[in-house]
């Protein structure tokens, strides 16, 4: 069928109106680029630049780990696996660096479990190359398997040329792909995730607390990295939660170690106080309808499998949207419960969140006459 060739699609609006009532205050930041999302719902509280690529710098290492976390989850290594210490891992990012090392002793073995947590606590640069070349055999063949799982996990924009940030100009990220890797990581791997709030490390008789400042601030931080490069600034991805619940900021472009802290747990702060939780649809609830090509019914009804919530500014003077988004049209036999395409909500002209749609019910093949129809207002839909 040519509209499934090209990708016709069919927009169904649905309108909810927030109440009218005084003009929220505009939050700003000092920050160039920044994302802030909801846990639970996915819902963006917040966006600046996000799309716009920059220097990783440290961020990197959140890729760098969620490699090394996938893999033990697929039982490619363990984390009693041991990997050498290369003259290149330790000249890059050992004791000679002058870079955050956990100080591996050249021509050494040291297990996966203290080079993850040399990489989660310490944002070692030793403990990435050293585990790219144990898992990869050399650092190029691991950033490359870096940036092909930043695009499974729908990172459309990031790319990686080492394991650790180190400038490259080969290197990028975005802040949206950040928070969103920070989310994957903490849903997907809670029995790591653990280590980016762990006070301190030892390696090499060297004790080092937690890169991460706002971890001792005691404020609800709890992961994950900072970052600097220059011509860039100062960056951050940070996990906070409080009040049952939490979100996840990427934020960067800013000037100085200060700044960065402070602007951080301002956000932050911000993301708990500023929104209140509305439930648009029920699980099951119809959101929709959909057109059916040569069915026993021209429709079929739009439902998602969950309650569709949104956070949305408590003095909120926007007015919220939702459109149903599919590939026209739908094709039988249809069985309930299929996907059939995405609800999209927005917040006056910000996209608050994508939901997966699918059939409330089956649907059969139609008569010929009703297939004739069907064909007719397909033939004239492309001609008009």
């Amino acid at each position: 069928m040519r509209a499934r060739l090209f990708s016709v699609f069919i927009f169904v609006a649905l309108y909810f109106c927030a109440p009218l009532i005084a003009q929220a205050q505009a939050f700003e930041t000092k920050a160039r680029q920044a994302y802030l999302i909801d846990a639970e719902t996915g819902t963006v509280l917040f966006a600046k630049e996000e799309d716009a690529p920059v220097p990783p710098a440290s961020l990197a290492k959140l890729m760098t780990a969620e490699i090394v976390f996938d893999a033990l989850g697929k039982n490619e290594l363990t984390l009693d696996t041991e990997f050498p210490v290369s003259e290149h891992a330790w000249r890059t990012g050992g004791a000679p660096s002058g870079t955050s090392t956990m100080f591996a002793v050249l021509k050494s073995r040291i297990r996966v479990a203290d080079l993850l947590q040399g990489v989660t606590v310490q944002f070692a640069n030793d403990a990435c190359i050293i585990l790219a070349e144990g898992m990869a055999g050399s650092e190029g063949a691991f950033a490359r398997r870096m940036t092909e799982r930043a695009r499974e996990l729908g990172m459309t924009a990031s790319a990686f040329h080492n394991a650790t940030g180190l400038p490259d100009p080969q290197n990028a990220v975005t802040m949206r792909d950040m928070a969103l890797l920070a989310r994957h990581i903490h849903t997907r791997y809670p029995e790591f995730f653990r280590h980016y709030s762990q006070a301190e490390f030892e390696w090499n008789k060297i004790l080092q607390r937690n890169r991460n400042p706002l971890v001792a601030a005691n404020i609800g931080v709890d992961g994950f990295v900072t970052g600097f490069a220059e011509g860039f600034g100062y960056s951050m991805v940070a996990t906070m939660q409080r009040n049952g619940r939490r979100v996840f900021l990427a934020i960067g472009g800013l000037a100085s170690d200060k700044e960065r802290i402070e602007e951080t747990r301002r956000v932050l702060d911000w993301s708990m106080t500023a929104f209140e939780r509305k439930t648009l649809f029920l699980a099951g609830e119809a959101v929709g309808e959909a057109a059916v090509y040569g069915g026993a019914q021209s429709h079929v009804t739009l439902v998602t499998r969950d309650a569709v919530d949104v956070l949305v500014p408590v003095n909120n003077p926007e007015r919220l949207s939702a459109k149903v988004i599919y590939r026209w049209p739908l094709t039988v036999p249809l069985e309930t419960g299929r996907h059939a395409g995405t609800l999209k909500i927005w917040n006056g002209t910000r996209l608050l969140r994508e939901v997966p749609v699918e059939t409330a019910g089956a649907v059969g093949e139609g008569s010929l006459g009703s297939r004739a129809a069907d064909a007719l207002q397909e033939l004239l839909f492309f001609w008009l």
